[in-house]
C-alpha cells in the first residue's frame, strides 16, 4: 500500500470520527429538550397534588351530603343498598379512597424505575392528561361497584397503608429536619459561619420557647382539672421526651447542638396537641366549652386547613424521596428525571388510604359529624403513638453513632487483649 493510500485511509477515519461526534448545536438542542421535559416533569406534579385534593373533597361530599344530594341517583346501583347507605358516609369514603388508590397505583406500576427524561414512561407521568382522565373516571367508578363486603376488607388493609404513610411522612419530617440543622450548623470552612452559628442559636430558642408554651397552653387549656387524668398524662409526658431530647443533644458525646431538638420538639408538642384535639368533643377537657354547631365558620376554616395539610403532607413526602435512598453518591446527568415518579405515586395511593382514615376517624363503622374530620380515640391513640415514636426514632438518631462508636471500640480492646495473651 502507497504512502498516499495510507493517508487518504487515515483522513477518512478522522472524518468518521469528527463526524460522530456531536455538534454544538446538535448538543444544545438536546439540552434544550431536557430542559423542556423537565419542566413538564415538575409541573405533573402540581396537577397530580390537584387531581389528590379533589379526591379529598369528593370523599368529604360523600360523606356528609352525598345521600341528601345524590340519592335518586343510586337506585339503580345494587351494591348502594335501597337507601344507598352502602355507599355513603363511612363506606363511600372507602369506595372514594379505593378509586384514588387504583389510579395512583396503576401510575405507580407504569411509572416505576423510570430513570431517564426520554424514556416513554416519563412522556405518561408528564403528558397524556386526556387517556390519564379516563382512567381516573373509570377508576373512580369501579369501586361503586363493588359489594360492600369488599370495600370493608379494603377499609381493614387502608388501616395498615395509612400507617404505612404515616411511617414514610417521619422519615420525611426527620430528614428535614437533620437537614435544615445540617445548613445552619457553623462550618469552619465558611467565612460566614459565625453569622450561620447566631442565626442557628436564635431559631433553637425560638422552637424551645414555643415548645415550652404549646405544653404550658396545653396544661391550662385541656388538663386544669384533676379529672383529666389522661390529658395530664400525655402532656407531662410529652414534657419529658422534651427534657430528655434536650439532654442527649447537649451530652458531650453526642454533641448535636440544640437546632434539631428544638424543632422536633415543637413537632412532638403540635402532634401531642392535634391528639388531643381528636378526643371526642363531649369528653375533651377543656377550659370552655368548645362544642360549636356544624356550621360554625371556625369549624369550617380547621376542616378545610386540615384537607390542605393533607394534601401537603402527601406532596413534600412524594417528592422527598432522596431521604429513602440506600446510596446517597449517586451522580445526577442532565437527562435524569428530578424526582423518583414510582415512590411519588406510591406515597399518593397510600394517602388515599391516609385521608379515608382521617374522614372516618381510624373506624369503619364511624358516623361522623359534619365538618370533623379525625376524631375519636382511635384517631387520639394513633396520633399518641405516632408521637412516641417520633421522639424514639429520634433519640436513637441522636444517640446510634455513640453506640455504634462505643461498640466498635469494645470490638478493637476484645481483640487487643486476644492477642496479648496469645503473645504471652
Amino acid at each position: 500500500m502507497s504512502a498516499s493510500e495510507v493517508t487518504s485511509e487515515a483522513a477518512a477515519v478522522v472524518h468518521i470520527q469528527v463526524s460522530d461526534r456531536p455538534s454544538t448545536e446538535e448538543v444544545t438542542a438536546s439540552l434544550d429538550d431536557y430542559a423542556a421535559e423537565r419542566k413538564k416533569s415538575l409541573q405533573a406534579r402540581y396537577y397530580f397534588g390537584i387531581i389528590f385534593l379533589i379526591m379529598n373533597l369528593v370523599a368529604w361530599f360523600f360523606r356528609d351530603y352525598g345521600q341528601s344530594l345524590l340519592l335518586p341517583w343510586v337506585h339503580y346501583i345494587k351494591v348502594c343498598g335501597n337507601e344507598g347507605e352502602d355507599c355513603f358516609h363511612s363506606l363511600g369514603v372507602l369506595r372514594v379512597s379505593l378509586g384514588c388508590h387504583i389510579f395512583f397505583l396503576i401510575m405507580f406500576l407504569t411509572t416505576v424505575n423510570t430513570r431517564k427524561l426520554c424514556e416513554g414512561r416519563n412522556s405518561w407521568h408528564s403528558g397524556w392528561w386526556e387517556l390519564k382522565s379516563i382512567l381516573l373516571l373509570v377508576s373512580m367508578t369501579l369501586p361503586f361497584l363493588f359489594p360492600s363486603e369488599f370495600v370493608q376488607i379494603y377499609g381493614e388493609i387502608a388501616r395498615i397503608g395509612a400507617g404505612i404513610f404515616l411511617l414514610l411522612q417521619l422519615v420525611s419530617v426527620i430528614h428535614f429536619i437533620t437537614w435544615w440543622n445540617k445548613y445552619w450548623t457553623p462550618d469552619e470552612e465558611r467565612k460566614q459561619s459565625w453569622h450561620r452559628c447566631s442565626v442557628g442559636l436564635s431559631m433553637s430558642t425560638m422552637f424551645y420557647v414555643a415548645a415550652i408554651c404549646g405544653v404550658v397552653y396545653m396544661y391550662t387549656s385541656y388538663a386544669s382539672r384533676s379529672s383529666c387524668s389522661l390529658n395530664i398524662f400525655f402532656i407531662t409526658w410529652t414534657a419529658i421526651l422534651l427534657l430528655v431530647m434536650m439532654i442527649i443533644s447537649l451530652n458531650s458525646k453526642v454533641n448535636r447542638g440544640l437546632l434539631s431538638s428544638g424543632i422536633m420538639a415543637s413537632y412532638i408538642v403540635f402532634l401531642c396537641w392535634c391528639a388531643i384535639r381528636s378526643e371526642p368533643a363531649t369528653i375533651r377537657c377543656e377550659t370552655q366549652n368548645q362544642e360549636k354547631g356544624n356550621g360554625g365558620w371556625i369549624t369550617i376554616v380547621g376542616f378545610l386547613i386540615a384537607i390542605f395539610a393533607i394534601v401537603m403532607a402527601a406532596f413534600s413526602t412524594g417528592i422527598d424521596s432522596k431521604c429513602f435512598q440506600f446510596s446517597k453518591n449517586k451522580v445526577e446527568h442532565e437527562d435524569d428525571i428530578p424526582y423518583n415518579y414510582g415512590f411519588f405515586h406510591m406515597v399518593f395511593s397510600l394517602g388515599a388510604m391516609y385521608f379515608a382514615m382521617l374522614f372516618i376517624s381510624w373506624d369503619l363503622n364511624n358516623s361522623a359529624r359534619k365538618w370533623s374530620i379525625d376524631v375519636g380515640w382511635l384517631s387520639t391513640w394513633v396520633k399518641v403513638i405516632n408521637e412516641w415514636f417520633a421522639a424514639t426514632i429520634y433519640i436513637w438518631i441522636l444517640i446510634s453513632p455513640v453506640v455504634r462508636q462505643n461498640k466498635v471500640i469494645g470490638d478493637d480492646r476484645t481483640v487487643q487483649e486476644m492477642t496479648d495473651s496469645v503473645m504471652a
